[in-house]
């Protein structure tokens, strides 16, 4: 454990210094590729930035009107069966489509059953286990000019299902 966490307190200094390294080695001007690198940054961070606020509105309007406890009311006897807490569904549900909406939605978990709780716990790991797939696939798609998915989204989903189902196994054996 101790080796792990020596690593991770040198692993960036040393890419940082292998990559000065090797610019200088192959003489490339590292400081003109830097900053033509946060420009073409600047400018795909200004071409999302609509889908951005659109996702992040979307979500802010499910979470405030509290369409997502109503659906969750309704799949609780769905949910139960798979030892899936109904009050859980709302951060599956958010978590693919915004990860800081899910931490929130997580917080207000562990204010009400206590973060070594079942239900948080269980949450925390499907937090860890599954993944923004809008998001990811709004601002990866829309960078890279994609416009057929083809089985990306159907695939996301599997994942996501997999990754939940997971997460419960994982609990119930750990914890």
């Amino acid at each position: 454990m101790k080796f792990i966490i020596y690593v991770s307190d040198y692993i960036m200094p040393f890419i940082f210094f292998y990559i000065i390294g090797l610019g200088i080695l192959t003489k490339t001007p590292i400081y003109d590729e830097f900053i033509k690198g946060a420009k073409d940054g600047i400018k795909v961070v200004i071409e999302i930035l609509p889908t951005l606020i659109g996702l992040m509105v979307g979500v802010g309007i499910l979470r405030a009107s509290g369409a997502l406890n109503i659906l969750s009311g309704y799949l609780s006897p769905i949910t139960e069966v798979f030892s899936l807490p109904s009050e859980l569904l709302p951060v599956v549900l958010v978590k693919m489509f915004s990860s800081s909406a899910a931490t929130g939605l997580l917080l207000d978990i562990f204010k009400e059953y206590g973060p070594d709780s079942y239900p948080g716990r269980l949450a925390s790991i499907i937090l860890s286990s599954t993944e923004t797939i809008f998001y990811t696939m709004a601002v990866y798609f829309m960078a890279a000019g994609v416009k057929k998915t083809r089985y990306t989204l159907a695939g996301a989903l599997v994942a996501t299902i997999a990754g939940t189902i997971a997460s419960v196994i994982i609990t119930k054996l750990v914890f």
